[in-house]
């Protein structure tokens, strides 16, 4: 049964912020859920071999960025790459967070800052636990605070190298 968790693909991609100055990083992450509204947290699920877990661990803080379609380039060099030095191949910028010391990505649709509540060990995996303390988010892609797929480019991971966006076309219920 090893790896069939693919059958739950596409999933939404997102990066994951860690560390801070020089230690800096970006990865990225489909393994990502919201877990409660009240206290508002975020689980992220990350392998011990990842220099993420490291910094995560070390800082007790890390940021969900919302990647566009506009991003895929810097998502695989996220994914693909270890360590701070993949940075200098990416066409984003750091910036400032609200809330917490690890930076937030300009370029993102949004990044949701979040200071670690809880972290357990899932077979070979950590799960994360953070309690969303800040966000920043693209007001066009977000009106409202809602996200308006005919706009932009929300990234989803169907496959290894393969990357959806969602339809343009809101299917609604009565």
């Amino acid at each position: 049964m090893r790896g069939m968790y693919h059958l739950i693909y596409p999933m939404r991609t997102y990066l994951v912020v860690s560390g801070q100055g020089d230690e800096a990083n970006v990865m990225a992450a489909d393994w990502v859920t919201v877990l409660s509204h009240r206290p508002s947290l975020i689980g992220v699920a990350i392998s011990p071999k990842r220099y993420t877990h490291r910094l995560i661990s070390k800082y007790q803080e890390f940021v969900i960025s919302v990647p566009s379609l506009e991003m895929l380039e810097d998502v695989w060099i996220a994914g693909t790459k270890s360590g701070p030095s993949k940075l200098r191949e990416m066409n984003m910028t750091l910036v400032p967070s609200k809330k917490i010391n690890t930076p937030s990505i300009k370029e993102a649709l949004a990044n949701i800052e979040c200071r670690v509540v809880d972290a357990r060990d899932y077979g070979d995996h950590t799960w994360f636990v953070g309690e969303i303390v800040g966000y920043t988010y693209n007001e066009d892609a977000f009106p409202k605070g809602r996200p308006n797929v005919r706009k932009a480019n929300f990234l989803a991971h169907a496959a290894w190298t393969d990357f959806v966006t969602f339809e343009k076309r809101v299917y609604k219920t009565d």
